[in-house]
């Protein structure tokens, strides 16, 4: 089958540093080539792939590459030109490309990465109804459930877990938050019952530029106390070590997560989850076998102390089997298939 995968520019792919949707898209690339499949990403310049690269930026926009809507219309109006090229096209862009409507001369597919919930989407997708959809997790479909859209299917995320991440023994004694630090993921509250459980807790991730207040005023003061210990941004070295060497996982999502690629990752390393039952982690994890799902932040401390008890190598196995990147594909050549057959 002739693939379009359609990338966004803000990274590189695989990306560098911080990029879920671009690790995912690198992830099903390479496993699509693998099964046989001839397959063009559209990507930034700087690009990795065993496929054919068409380089849709001059550089990551994050790398201060220029106007990114300009930039990702470029890309749109490029893939319409060649549209006649694939057989099927696989958008990660959201919205952008249904503006060019009944132009494209193949079937395209929209993998839905984010939140739906916010008004202006909601009015988007109620305008674009028709579009075929995937959602990454049947959770994320539940605040539009009423406009009644085009869902195709549901493909969890995967990755190469198994080669990415080693099991750790959890020997370092400590709890272990490693995210973005920002007020959904919770860091403030992972750290205030860590304390309360009278545990260690190394705190790790980058900070963006809108929440940099957020951290100074309610992280930043909580990272003096002697049971927290600061380790900054890590790498994927990093993190695998880090993680690795905790008795749990926690972070504590403030918001219905449509995915969360960090819980995935950790349950590579045999490290249980310990977070708050909402979103996407109930299809992820099941409850008191790969970690604590609880419903208020007083019933985190009881989970730090007993997270101890589950064991780490069946939430490696756990993982490895569900969420890698032959599933996801075999989930996505259904999707295509479905399409093709129903264009032709």
């Amino acid at each position: 089958m002739k693939i379009a995968q359609v990338a966004p520019l803000f990274a590189p792919v695989p990306p560098t540093d911080y990029g879920g949707t671009e690790r995912i898209v690198h992830a099903l690339t390479q496993e699509l080539v693998k099964r046989g499949h001839d397959v063009t990403l559209f990507a930034s310049a700087g690009s990795h792939t065993s496929a054919k690269l068409r380089s849709s930026s001059p550089t990551p926009l994050w790398e201060g590459g220029g106007d990114a809507l300009a930039w990702h219309a470029l890309e749109v109006e490029e893939l319409v030109r060649r549209s006649a090229e694939f057989d099927v096209i696989h958008s990660h862009l959201d919205i952008l490309p249904w503006l060019s409507g009944d132009r494209y001369d193949a079937p395209l597919v929209t993998t839905m990465h984010g939140r739906l919930d916010p008004p202006e989407v909601r009015k988007l997708l109620a305008e674009f109804r028709d579009w075929p959809l995937v959602s990454i997790s049947n959770s994320q479909r539940r605040p539009v459930e009423d406009l009644h859209l085009n869902w195709v299917s549901t493909v969890y995320h995967g990755l190469d877990l198994e080669h990415m991440y080693s099991l750790g023994n959890g020997g370092g004694g400590y709890l272990a938050f490693v995210s973005r630090l920002t007020p959904e993921k919770g860091p403030a509250i992972a750290i205030q019952a860590a304390i309360k459980a009278g545990m260690k807790i190394v705190v790790a991730g980058n900070v963006p530029d809108p929440e940099k207040e957020f951290f100074e005023t309610e992280v930043k003061p909580l990272l003096k106390n002697p049971l927290v210990e600061w380790a900054g941004e890590l790498d994927d070295e990093g993190k695998n070590k880090v993680i690795g060497g905790a008795m749990g996982f926690i972070v504590p999502i403030q918001w219905d997560e449509p995915f969360g690629l960090a819980f995935i990752e950790a349950l590579a390393t045999g490290t249980p989850v310990i977070s708050i039952e909402r979103g996407s982690l109930p299809e992820l994890i099941e409850n008191g076998r790969h970690g604590f799902l609880v419903s208020n932040e007083g019933e985190l401390v009881d989970a730090c102390k007993k997270v101890d008890r589950l064991d780490r190598s069946e939430c490696r196995r756990w993982v490895i089997e569900r969420f890698n990147p032959g599933r996801m594909a075999r989930g996505y050549e259904a999707v295509y298939e479905r399409l093709v057959k129903k264009a032709a």
